[in-house]
């Protein structure tokens, strides 16, 4: 029986975590104006259109910003955390769920920006100029997270270094303040794999 249980937390684990990147990813491309006509990105707003919808009537867009795709984010995290600590039979409440969940959704957008970047990177080098829609979609996801650290990191004749400053900082925020988050909310270890 419990080899039964494993193997429904990580079927649960797996279709959720998939949902909610696509969740997650139609709140980035909204936030860095992507472009909608892309394949991929029309797949993404197909995925989460039925439950979007009805969550537009209530949430109201702040600054241009569609508040509803972040709150299902946010919803579909606390349904997975919940699921896997019921599966787990590890007893918990809404509040640790309203704490946890936030930092989850912080963790799997760190991981995002990091393979957004990686993909950027390495198509600079192979394919300069590439035009798919999966190196669209990675440039378009990177780019404002790298210009800050544009402005600080001077243009080395052709070579940016820029990236290399900004997955330092998604490291010390993904090894230091991650883990401090989730230890100082008394998140289960069970949901630790999960961020």
């Amino acid at each position: 029986m419990f080899g039964l249980n494993d193997a429904a937390i990580f079927v649960i684990q797996t279709l959720g975590s998939l949902y909610l990147l696509v969740v997650l990813l139609r709140f980035i491309l909204q936030v860095v104006r992507a472009n909608f006509y892309n394949p991929i990105c029309q797949f993404i707003v197909r995925a989460t259109q039925p439950l979007l919808k009805p969550m537009r009537r209530v949430i109201p867009s702040v600054f241009g910003l569609d508040l509803s795709s972040l709150v299902l984010a946010l919803i579909v995290q606390m349904l997975l955390f919940a699921i896997i600590l019921t599966l787990s039979y590890i007893p918990f409440n809404v509040l640790g769920l309203l704490l946890w969940a936030p930092i989850g959704i912080f963790a799997l957008l760190l991981k995002v920006w990091f393979f957004a970047m990686i993909i950027s990177v390495i198509l600079s080098w192979v394919a300069p100029g590439s035009q798919s829609p999966g190196a669209e979609l990675a440039y378009q996801i990177s780019e404002p997270f790298l210009a800050p650290f544009r402005r600080i990191v001077p243009n080395l004749g052709g070579l940016d270094i820029s990236p290399i400053l900004a997955f330092i900082v998604i490291q010390l925020l993904q090894q230091w303040l991650i883990p401090r988050l989730a230890f100082y909310t008394f998140m289960p270890r069970e949901l630790f794999g999960l961020i």
